[in-house]
């Protein structure tokens, strides 16, 4: 944060680069040394051939060039000023001015007329400085643009910590591909932003982007909305219409929830995957599709295999390129970035002059697990701003089950003893790993051995049992 504040800082030092163009050496001469007096650097010409000259070696924030010069013009000198350097300020002066000046150098693209006269020099002051706060603005935006890219990998997600990097690697690299996606994560964990974020850097960006939540759709409604249906193929349909898959044509589309998707719906969708054809509900005709999949689940799809509610095919079609997105818990560098990004936002929306999260505040949004994710600390902010109504969010503010967790001090052990947590960390999924054992074993010894007794008592169906004993080899 500090180096970006310098950084900003140091951008705001930068003075324009100015040109001045007049056949007046009085005129440069005075120009050169207000100008440099306030920390610009300038440089000057005498007529359009010289200054022609220096921009094409150098680059000009401003040019301010006499209308009238022996030879070429100042109009002359803007028009080619407008094809060599389009993004410089150009300020026309005159000392004969006239209607027709004046409207060659609007018509011409002059961005400011000013009149030779004894205020001169103060207008051209006042120009050269809105310019000059004009460009520090847009540079530090674009700055922050670039930190934010360069800290999130894209603009529309948030975080920062080793986990999102590896994350936002992976978009950029996979992103120019048009192999499948499948990406998998909690709920609230933001996988329609990285699916969104991998069309957005692909070269389909300009088509569209389609999501549909497969949970959300009777198998025959769904079936309707991914292929289409033509009039008079079921009662209702009243006209042609057509799917997302012809919807998204060139594009992408995102199927969210896919994991909830009937066995009839994955045979046909797997038809569609390996064919590139659909054809819509009631029509004899198939349609080709050129169709970027990108799908997502919050289910384990090793466990939906094994009890046969999700086809391996399909899942191998799916899976070309896997991404699993951290939950929040896993990635709590990134909690204080996120509130404070969820703040700026709900403050500026309720217009409330909140200014910031009180440390006791702070300190219990980073310690508390957030089960509902990203998804939830959204909410949870919008309610904080909702209610403060001091200058920062306070603990008061924050739900109950934030405000008075604790968090994990403490760390369960094999005796069921408990010690702090360690400093150097924990191997997480071997420590998983381990209680998924110890309680398939107790399980198995309170049940005699029998398994469709410990599959009851663990609360799980007997072929989620089976699946975690072959795991591990019980």
């Amino acid at each position: 944060m500090q180096g970006t504040k310098a950084a900003i800082k140091e951008i705001g030092r930068e003075m324009p680069h100015i040109l001045v163009v007049d056949d007046e050496k009085s005129i440069c001469e005075l120009l050169e040394i207000t100008f440099r007096k306030e920390g610009h650097r300038v440089e000057i010409a005498h007529n359009v051939e010289a200054a022609k000259r220096k921009l094409e070696s150098q680059i000009f924030d401003i040019i301010i060039s006499d209308i009238r010069m022996p030879g070429t013009g100042g109009v002359d000198l803007l028009k080619l000023a407008k094809e060599i350097a389009p993004e410089s300020f150009f300020l026309l002066i005159t000392g004969v001015p006239t209607v027709e000046t004046a409207i060659a150098a609007i018509n011409s693209g002059a961005d400011r007329y000013v009149i030779k006269d004894h205020q001169l020099v103060d207008q051209l002051r006042r120009a050269v400085h809105e310019v000059t706060e004009s460009m520090k603005w847009k540079k530090e935006a674009g700055y922050l643009r670039r930190e934010l890219r360069r800290l999130t990998g894209l603009d529309n997600i948030i975080g920062q910590s080793p986990k999102m990097r590896a994350i936002f690697d992976m978009i950029q690299t996979v992103a120019p591909q048009s192999s499948r996606v499948l990406i998998t994560g909690e709920s609230g964990t933001g996988k329609e932003l990285v699916a969104r974020a991998i069309h957005e850097n692909s070269v389909r960006a300009q088509a569209p982007f389609i999501t549909i939540n497969c949970g959300a759709f009777p198998e025959t409604l769904l079936e309707s909305e991914l292929f289409g249906y033509m009039k008079g193929a079921f009662t209702g349909a009243n006209e042609n219409r057509q799917g997302l898959f012809q919807a998204a044509h060139g594009g992408t589309l995102f199927m969210d929830e896919i994991g909830n998707m009937s066995l009839t719906m994955q045979v046909k969708l797997y038809r569609v995957l390996q064919e590139g054809k659909v054809r819509p509900i009631g029509s004899t005709e198939e349609a080709d599709v050129n169709v970027r999949i990108i799908a997502a689940t919050n289910k384990e799809f090793e466990k939906e295999i094994a009890e046969g509610r999700f086809r391996e095919d399909l899942y191998y079609r799916l899976s070309v390129i896997p991404i699993q997105v951290p939950a929040l818990r896993e990635r709590r560098d990134d909690i204080p970035l996120l509130a404070r990004h969820f703040l700026e936002r709900f403050r500026k929306t309720m217009e409330k002059p909140i200014e910031g999260i009180s440390p006791e505040a702070m300190t219990r949004l980073e310690s508390y697990d957030w089960p509902g994710n990203v998804r939830e600390l959204e909410n949870t902010m919008e309610r904080a701003v909702a209610l403060e109504t001091g200058r920062e969010i306070s603990l008061r503010v924050l739900p109950d089950r934030i405000a008075g967790y604790s968090g994990a001090s403490s760390v369960g052990t094999a005796g069921g003893q408990t010690a702090g947590f360690p400093v150097d960390g924990v191997d997480f999924e071997k420590e998983i790993a381990e209680a998924e054992r110890r309680y398939l074993q107790a399980a198995l010894e309170k049940s005699g051995g029998v398994r469709t007794r410990a599959s009851e008592l663990l609360k799980i169906s007997y072929r989620s049992f089976r699946h975690y004993a072959k795991k591990h080899n019980l």
